[in-house]
């Protein structure tokens, strides 16, 4: 019998300092990523806790997959990784991804923002940003493309709304949005910033996911995704729009709860196994 050829994943999963859930539910994110991929019959998965070993996977992988919330690529690990997306490899990058190092600013050092590096512009997306966990709509901006097959117009989701500068504005495909007119961030909350890069030119609307190409590969970038479970809640308290009280859920699933995000991850796993054609 021809056996088909399978598809390989390689999955990164992780917090900082190594280890750390860094305010994350990371084992219940990669359960949850695991359980999608294993619908797929020809899908094999390895794994990772952050990039350091990238060399080793992504020469036999199709699709990389990243929920991180602190680990990013340095500048070699980017170079590989840029290499591998040119010559087709495919990026599903997720929330946290768009982070990476923070610095303390300012003369208490309490402050602190985070720093542009050169996996951003491989990604094509740089995190701000975001205010207290809230309710919020998304809009599907291009429900013609491949990761927005069987979306609705729009969809409710309680979420981190992540403040994103989008890099290559000419040559990234907008794909969710919502709207924002202001962090309403209280004092103190988060990360600082010098300017409000993420708001696109009508002066609300913010990018929460993308797709861009890279030589015959590509990325996407979707925003959404926080959850954390009692072990490693750190919020502070959330929106109104969540809980009127302001006490933060010790259990939030967020927008993993719906079956939108759901549809998401689903197509960028097919995506990302080239079976759209």
């Amino acid at each position: 019998m021809n056996q088909p050829k399978p598809t390989r994943v390689h999955l990164i999963t992780g917090g900082y300092p190594p280890g750390s859930a860094a305010g994350h539910d990371m084992d219940y994110a990669r359960l949850r990523l695991l359980q999608l991929l294993q619908e797929s019959p020809q899908i094999l998965t390895t794994l990772g806790n952050d990039f350091t070993d990238i060399a080793k996977w992504l020469p036999g992988s199709q699709l990389l997959i990243t929920y991180v919330a602190g680990p990013y690529p340095n500048d070699e690990q980017n170079h590989i990784l840029h290499q591998w997306l040119t010559a087709g490899g495919r990026w599903l990058a997720l929330h946290g991804t768009s982070g990476g190092k923070a610095v303390s600013v300012g003369d208490q050092r309490r402050a602190r923002k985070m720093i542009k590096l050169s996996h951003h512009a491989t990604l094509g997306g740089f995190f701000l940003n975001h205010p207290p966990v809230r309710k919020f709509h998304v809009k599907v901006t291009d429900r013609e493309h491949f990761l927005t097959k069987g979306l609705p117009a729009s969809f409710e989701v309680m979420d981190e709304l992540y403040l994103i500068e989008v890099q290559e504005p000419a040559t990234t495909q907008v794909l969710l949005t919502t709207e924002l007119d202001e962090d309403p961030s209280p004092p103190g909350f988060g990360f600082t910033y010098e300017k409000d890069t993420s708001v696109l030119p009508d002066g609300k609307t913010r990018v929460l996911g993308y797709s861009r190409e890279i030589g015959t590969g590509g990325v996407v970038y979707i925003a959404l995704g926080h959850c954390h479970s009692p072990l490693n809640n750190v919020q502070p308290f959330v929106d109104a729009s969540v809980n009127a009280s302001g006490s933060t859920p010790t259990l939030f699933r967020g927008a993993w709860a719906t079956a939108s995000f759901e549809q998401l991850l689903r197509n960028g796993i097919q995506w990302g196994s080239r079976a759209e054609g």
